[in-house]
């Protein structure tokens, strides 16, 4: 083996990927987009299936992924308007109370752009920005499909002695990701 075939395997980039570098955003939820402090790339698992033999049962792939949750961080601006808007999303696909609340929450943020095939507006794509260290974009991780399912709770809490401000974490479901250059290419 040549000194240059050594290094043609080797990392090109040598600047790690830093946990502060990202930007996001969901077309459904700007206000919350906005104050957006952590995000994840979700994981992935393939199925398996077994393969019996006589000697011993052989592991072979499946055929279905489970995607992990899409899982965002937001901070809760005083007037509550990001969690709202994430609460509202919520209950319009929900409706708890009334039928007519999915009715609302379909006329609602009509200035907003939407798929055409999502027909009930239920659903908003996103997209999470992975920026290089120099903070430009370096690659991006596009959703389809998300909606959220779990929305956290805001404690109050009087005895607390140092003010920190409240975060809210919100999960999604999604059809399937990918991750693509910052052309738009699926990598």
């Amino acid at each position: 083996m040549t000194i240059s075939n050594a290094f043609s395997n080797q990392i090109g980039n040598r600047n790690f990927l830093s946990p502060v570098g990202f930007k996001l955003k969901i077309n459904r939820s700007p206000k919350v987009t906005f104050f957006a402090n952590s995000a994840n790339i979700p994981g992935m698992t393939l199925g398996t299936t077994i393969q019996p033999n006589y000697l011993r049962d052989i592991p072979i792939p499946g055929d279905k992924i489970d995607f992990d949750d899409f899982t965002i961080r937001f901070l809760v601006d005083e007037d509550l308007e990001n969690y709202i808007e994430m609460q509202n999303w919520i209950r319009g696909i929900g409706y708890p109370e009334s039928l007519q609340e999915i009715y609302d929450f379909q006329k609602s943020n009509s200035n907003l752009e939407y798929d055409e095939k999502s027909q009930l507006n239920l659903y908003s794509d996103g997209t999470l920005f992975i920026l290089t260290s120099n903070q430009n974009i370096n690659f991006q991780v596009k959703f389809s499909d998300l909606f959220p399912y779990s929305l956290s709770t805001l404690q109050f809490d009087a005895t607390d002695s140092d003010i920190e401000y409240f975060t809210a974490d919100v999960s999604f479901k999604y059809t399937s990701y990918n991750i693509l250059d910052k052309n738009g290419k699926v990598l």
